[in-house]
This record gives C-alpha cells, sequence and structure tokens, in this order.
C-alpha cells in the first residue's frame, strides 16, 4: 500500500481573542504559492480553504473513556492498525469550496463504516450529500459545523459519493482538485464556488435509488480536550474529526513537525481527520489528514507536519450502526 500524505496537529488553540476582524484590501495581481502571509489573499480565496464554523451553540453529549483500563502506545497510526480500509489512505480534496468541515466528517465517517463492519462495507461518504443538504450544518462552501454535521448522519443518512468524476457511488464530489498554495500540475486554486443545491437523485446510471444508498450513524458524541481520552477513542473506534484556529504561516507549511510562531490566529477555522499520534525528535504530534489533496504537505510521503498550540476546539466522533440497504451492522 503506497504511503499517503498526512497532516499532524498537536497542541492548545487560542480561545478565540483578539482575531484579525479586518483584513487589508486584497491585491490585484495574481499571488504565487508560496506566499507568506494569508491577509495577502483576497477574502473569497481564503473562504474556499478553511470553511468550519468555530461559534456554535449546539454541544453533542460528552463521552468519557475508563483509560485506566487500557494501556495508550506512544505511536498509533490507524492506516496500520486497519491496513485494510480502503478510505483510510486516501486524501480528499474540497477544491474552491469551504468545505473541510465536511470532508473531514465524511472520510472520518467511511473510515469507520469500514471499521465497524470489519472491513466488509468499504464505502466513500459522499460530502457533496452533507455540503448541499444539510440546512442545519451551515453555509455550504461559505462554511459549517462539523458537530451538526454529524448529527445530520444521525438523524437524516449520507449516501455514498467518491472524488471528482471517479464514477464513484451515488453523489461524487462535483469539483475539481487544484493545489492549495503548492507547485503541482494541477490549476491552483481560485475564489470560492456557489454551493451545489441539494437533489435527492444519485448520478445518472448509479444501480441503486438515493434513499436506498443512504448509510446512518448511530449516536452522535463529543470528546474533551484531553488527550488520552482522545486517544483512546481512536484506539477503539477509529479516526475522529477536530477543528482549530488558522495562523498566518499555515499556508505555506511544506514538511517537518510545524510550530506557529505567531501570537495571534486568524479569524478562519479548519477541519482536519486525526489518525493517530506520535514524537517526532521529542516534539509530541497527531497525525493527520487534510483535504487539500496529496501535493500539500510532504508530497504524497508520510509526514509530520503540524504543531498548532492551545486545545483543539472540536473533537467529533459516533459510535455507529451502519443501516447499508438491508444490512444492521453492530460494531
Amino acid at each position: 500500500m503506497p504511503e499517503d500524505p498526512a497532516l499532524q496537529v498537536r497542541g492548545p488553540l487560542d480561545d478565540g481573542e483578539g482575531l484579525h476582524d479586518d483584513w487589508p484590501d486584497p491585491p490585484t495581481g495574481p499571488v504565487a504559492a508560496g506566499d507568506t502571509n494569508m491577509s495577502q489573499l483576497p477574502l473569497e480565496h481564503l473562504q474556499a480553504k478553511f470553511g468550519a464554523l468555530l461559534d456554535n451553540k449546539y454541544n453533542l453529549p460528552l463521552k468519557m473513556h475508563d483509560i485506566e483500563k487500557m494501556e495508550i502506545p506512544e505511536n498509533f497510526d490507524s492506516r496500520e492498525k486497519w491496513s485494510n480500509c480502503q478510505s483510510i489512505h486516501q486524501v480528499r480534496d474540497q477544491s474552491e469550496c469551504g468545505s473541510c468541515w465536511a470532508m473531514g466528517a465524511v472520510s472520518a465517517m467511511s473510515d469507520r463504516i469500514c471499521i465497524a463492519s470489519e472491513g466488509r462495507v468499504q464505502v466513500s461518504i459522499s460530502a457533496e450529500d452533507l455540503l448541499s443538504c444539510c440546512k442545519t450544518c451551515g453555509h455550504g462552501c461559505d462554511g459549517g459545523y462539523p458537530q451538526d454535521a454529524w448529527d445530520y448522519w444521525v438523524n437524516h443518512g449520507l449516501v455514498t459519493g467518491g472524488e471528482y468524476e471517479s464514477g464513484e457511488g451515488c453523489k461524487p464530489y462535483p469539483f475539481p482538485p487544484c493545489e492549495h498554495h503548492t507547485e503541482g500540475p494541477r490549476p491552483q486554486c481560485g475564489d470560492i464556488r456557489p454551493t451545489p443545491k441539494c437533489r435527492h437523485m444519485c448520478r445518472k446510471g448509479y444501480d441503486t435509488t438515493y434513499r436506498h444508498d443512504k448509510i446512518y450513524g448511530k449516536s452522535a458524541y463529543s470528546l474533551p480536550d484531553d488527550e488520552k481520552q482522545i486517544q483512546m477513542e481512536i484506539l477503539k473506534n477509529g479516526p475522529v474529526e477536530a477543528s482549530f484556529r488558522v495562523y498566518d504561516d499555515f499556508l505555506v507549511y511544506k514538511n517537518g513537525v510545524y510550530q506557529t510562531h505567531l501570537s495571534t490566529p486568524s479569524k478562519f477555522g479548519h477541519a482536519i481527520k486525526i489518525l493517530g499520534w506520535g514524537t517526532e525528535n521529542g516534539t509530541p504530534y497527531w497525525l493527520c489528514a487534510n483535504s487539500w489533496n496529496s501535493d500539500w504537505g510532504e508530497n504524497g510521503k508520510k509526514t509530520r507536519n503540524l504543531t498548532i498550540f492551545n486545545p483543539l476546539n472540536h473533537i467529533i466522533e459516533y459510535k455507529i450502526v451502519i443501516k447499508y440497504k438491508n444490512m444492521n451492522i453492530k460494531q
């Protein structure tokens, strides 16, 4: 199995005070990959990269693990423990849409379906279905709430759908991949795209109806800002979704363990999927998957990428029962 890129996140995030509320006028010319200041980029460009809304007052029930009953290893990688799950090795591309909140959710959902079914059900949950049809989740490509995404999965279900033009599932992603502030074969990402319309139908030629393609989560819960609780959840049930405030230098990360030296985060939130954790040269990290395709980070290699100080704002995951056509697969 080829190695796939990931992003590692660790430590406490700011409480939201002192955010950049006023951006300078955007530049009139194009912005090249490698520019270091987020404030140099047009607002519409940044909205297409960061879409996790962090001001939601809705809280999911809190789950607590008995961490005394299980030893937590120093290093853990979900891709190794559940290597037979195809989705766990994938890195999605949100394209020119602030859908990280949906991408992080459906990516972890897909992994957990495989894990809960012991590999019998291998699907990609549709980011478009969540992005376009969850009206309580926020504003589609203009940003959404990760916790509402998971609640929607439990109450309304989501259909399957792979990447752009993959022909996989009921509703594949509608936007093509692009370069997220990196050099590569794809065109550079531009301004934000409009949110697709919600359509309760599958793509032409798909042999299952929209209603019968839906998969449901069983229950939704959150985890405390406690690293051992988060580690225990991943060990037992698989990857989780997290969101955090972004610092200006996050865009230009290339390799190594990223540690911001900035004191004030931007006003933007971002969501990712956490697959595991480890330590490199004495620095602890979270092993995560971003949704900016395989060119971002260490060019498709196994990475140790991001250290952000201050706790992750939301850690969200769920025990599931999969309602897949006529199947009920209990964890």
